[in-house]
């Protein structure tokens, strides 16, 4: 891959994708990041004339992604570097969500980044290079109670991520899922959408975890720009990871999930391994 890169990052106005792209364009890269409204569009474009290039996008209007990326790779470059960030967190006790929430979310965090994929794939394959980052969480490998739809979706998205990077490897695409822990980003204030409560049997399981996700937005241990500089360093490897855990709390979190798996897979082996025709 060229030195200096061309990138597209969804959700460039605040948390992860703002960070990702002035540490971009800092590194002296093209960065052409997707916003929601004119002016924000428009102030995005002078952050670096000649460099920084906003463009409109909701993810979820799927039937815009192909013309927006074909626009980009006419008049701006190719694509080398694809970072699906835009996204928001749901919170809310299953039995106290609609189906609409779940619809939602999964629009929002994982159709919309698959149709970018869809969009940007053919590009980077006829190059036969690229690389894609698609931001999904901590949350896409470990679970917490109450954030049961976002888990859904950043688990669908780790899935999607794995499956796609082992179908264009050959290609000289690298597909990363990148899971941070928590950072101060706007994911548990702004970027947080919370269902009403409504249901007592989940006071005293729910309303501590929420309690305490509101008192320490803002005051997460992760640093973004730090993030952003390691997602720099993965895009310049030769050999980047198929996941990228970011921050210790996600390390912490991770290796515990993990190793909850390995002693119930033992525990109950026997019944898993029962069940082969003999």
């Amino acid at each position: 891959m060229p030195d200096t890169k061309t990138f597209f990052i969804t959700g460039v106005s605040t948390g992860f994708g703002r960070a990702l792209a002035e540490a971009a364009l800092a590194d002296g890269h093209k960065v052409v990041g997707t916003l929601r409204n004119e002016q924000a569009r428009s102030e995005f474009d002078a952050l670096k004339p000649g460099h920084s290039f906003g463009r409109l996008l909701e993810v979820t209007d799927t039937a815009v992604i192909a013309p927006v990326i074909a626009e980009v790779e006419g008049n701006v470059g190719g694509i080398d570097v694809l970072v699906n960030n835009a996204g928001y967190g749901h919170e809310g006790l299953l039995e106290e969500s609609t189906i609409e929430d779940l619809r939602r979310q999964f629009e929002v965090n994982v159709y919309g980044p698959v149709a970018v994929m869809q969009a940007v794939l053919p590009y980077m394959r006829k190059r036969r290079s690229g690389r894609i980052l698609n931001i999904t969480s901590m949350g896409g490998i470990t679970t917490f109670p109450g954030i049961s739809f976002y888990h859904g979706s950043k688990f669908a998205l780790e899935g999607i991520s794995e499956s796609v990077g082992k179908e264009v490897r050959s290609f000289g695409i690298y597909v990363t899922a990148i899971e941070p822990g928590g950072f101060r980003t706007d994911w548990a204030g702004r970027s947080m959408v919370r269902a009403e409560r409504s249901i007592s049997d989940y006071d005293e399981v729910f309303e501590p975890l929420r309690a305490r996700r509101l008192e320490r937005s803002g005051k997460q241990a992760g640093d973004p720009k730090k993030a952003a500089d390691a997602m720099l360093k993965l895009v310049a490897s030769d050999n980047p990871p198929t996941h990228l855990l970011l921050g210790r709390d996600a390390i912490d979190f991770v290796r515990e999930k993990l190793g909850l798996l390995k002693t119930e897979f033992n525990a109950w082996e026997p019944v898993s391994s029962s069940t082969d025709f003999e």
